[in-house]
């Protein structure tokens, strides 16, 4: 064999190698760091709904607004490449008198190409649904959780009802393209509280920043006990917390600028929620498969009530 040939084959040898190393760390590995930690007591949660009078929330609605559509291995490392659906919903709180928002999607604007679908009737329903809304919340500050705020058409009538957190508006950048208009925030007062804190009867916010600084994970009681955990994108879908699994690294660390291990510590610990409290309805971000099987259990109603026209 000429030198020269032994020399080109060693080279190729050496990037596909590399490039398998690469395209391993990347794209397929995901395993929970042994130290990887995050604290959840159901049990305070508990006692602090319990010490807060009021009338809670008698049922919960959704509405699916947009749809984008990822590679699987996008969503759990190592899953492969074959499509997979990611729903954006918004959910309403029904009170006996009130109604909360938690999320509020996306415009079709901000989605623009990378959306796979889009419903402008429910995105309609929603922003009516945020000016009767007596509170709105946001798990955290990416477009498709924050945009309904940014993009509403009278922004000035739901920001005295919105409660956005210090560390949502602390680095506008993540929310892009979903921005607020120069000077629309002027006296906005942000959120701040440590750990958890009962925003109204029967729901919690619940800090658990890493998926971006602002991400809370929201708890809600109704009137009848049932009780259910919008986790927001700590997991898009509920396979990341059953096999413990994240997003590929590719996803993480290079698009998301994510707290890898922060993360890993909360999949950890809904992953032990589920197993010891499994009445507990634990809603990923984008999981249409959950959401599903919620509103066939009758547990969701699909649609936001409107109470004018």
């Amino acid at each position: 064999m000429p030198k020269w040939l032994k020399v080109v084959l060693g080279a190729i040898g050496v990037l596909l190698v590399v490039g398998g190393a690469a395209y391993y760390w990347f794209i397929v590995e995901s395993t929970m760091p042994s130290d990887a930690e995050y604290a959840f007591d159901i049990g305070e949660v508990r006692r602090a709904v319990a010490a807060v009078p009021g009338d809670k929330p008698r049922s919960v609605e959704v509405e699916w607004v947009a749809s984008f559509s990822f590679p699987a291995t996008a969503i759990v490392a190592g899953d492969g490449w074959s499509s997979r659906e990611m729903p954006v919903y918004s959910f309403r709180l029904v009170y006996p008198d009130k109604s909360a928002i938690i999320d509020t999607a996306l415009s079709e604007e901000l989605g623009g190409s990378n959306l796979a679908a889009f419903n402008a009737d429910a995105f309609e329903r929603m922003n009516k649904a945020m000016e009767e809304a007596s509170l709105i919340v946001i798990t955290h500050e990416h477009m498709d959780h924050i945009g309904g705020i940014t993009e509403h058409p009278n922004l000035s009538a739901i920001l005295p009802q919105t409660k956005l957190t210090e560390e949502q508006l602390s680095q506008p950048g993540r929310s892009l393209p979903a921005r607020f208009a120069e000077g629309v925030l002027d006296g906005f007062v942000p959120l701040a509280y440590d750990r958890l804190m009962v925003i109204a009867p029967g729901v919690v916010l619940i800090e658990a920043p890493g998926h971006t600084p602002g991400s809370q994970m929201v708890y809600v009681q109704l009137q009848d006990y049932s009780e259910f955990l919008f986790v927001g994108d700590v997991a898009w879908q509920y396979r990341n917390i059953l096999t413990q699994r994240q997003r590929a690294r590719l996803v993480t660390q290079v698009f998301l600028n994510e707290d890898r291990k922060a993360v890993f510590g909360q999949l950890a610990a809904l992953h032990a929620l589920s197993e010891a409290e499994p009445e507990i309805a634990i809603v990923p971000g984008h999981d249409g498969e959950i959401v599903g099987q919620l509103v066939e259990a009758g547990r969701l109603t699909e649609g936001f009530s409107l109470t004018a026209d």
